[in-house]
């Protein structure tokens, strides 16, 4: 069973798109976070997603929550997306798929393609929203919706 609303978001530790540590205990307690699990580095529905994130970014820091991808690629495969792309926000590199199995992120197609995961955090790290769904598009808007909500 994954995490849920009124879960709180595990501690846990990984690299960032830079190489540098990552500790999610630095940002727990500070902002709102939108922490979204995907497939694949430069796969179409991923990099769909991630440019969404990356368009509406400012909407997310405007409401003061930060915007965390995660997925099983190296850091080096995160540098370049990230770069590609120009995405603003961090990406951790999740190749022992530690982080996954902590919010109990399933897989899907038969467990070939790890699943595509969204959670919503308010500012004290419980879980708001969960929305799990391999559409790329519709975490963008549910998150983003899901962050005025605990604003206003």
């Amino acid at each position: 069973m994954g995490l849920k609303a009124g879960d709180k978001i595990p501690n846990f530790t990984a690299k960032d798109t830079n190489g540098n540590d990552f500790a999610s205990l630095d940002l727990i307690g500070k902002k709102p976070l939108v922490i979204y699990f995907y497939p694949k580095d430069n796969t179409p529905g991923c990099t769909t997603q991630a440019c969404s994130f990356r368009d509406q970014y400012e909407d997310f820091k405007d409401l003061g929550a930060e915007v965390i991808g995660v997925s099983g690629d190296s850091v080096e495969s995160h540098q370049k997306f990230s770069s590609q792309f120009k995405l603003p926000f961090i990406l951790l590199s999740d190749e022992d798929k530690k982080i996954r199995t902590l919010f109990g992120v399933p897989t899907n197609l038969f467990g070939l393609i790890p699943g595509r995961v969204t959670y919503v955090a308010d500012k004290s790290g419980t879980i708001i929203m969960v929305f799990d769904s391999m559409k790329a598009k519709n975490h963008i808007s549910k998150a983003l919706n899901a962050i005025k909500e605990i604003q206003s």
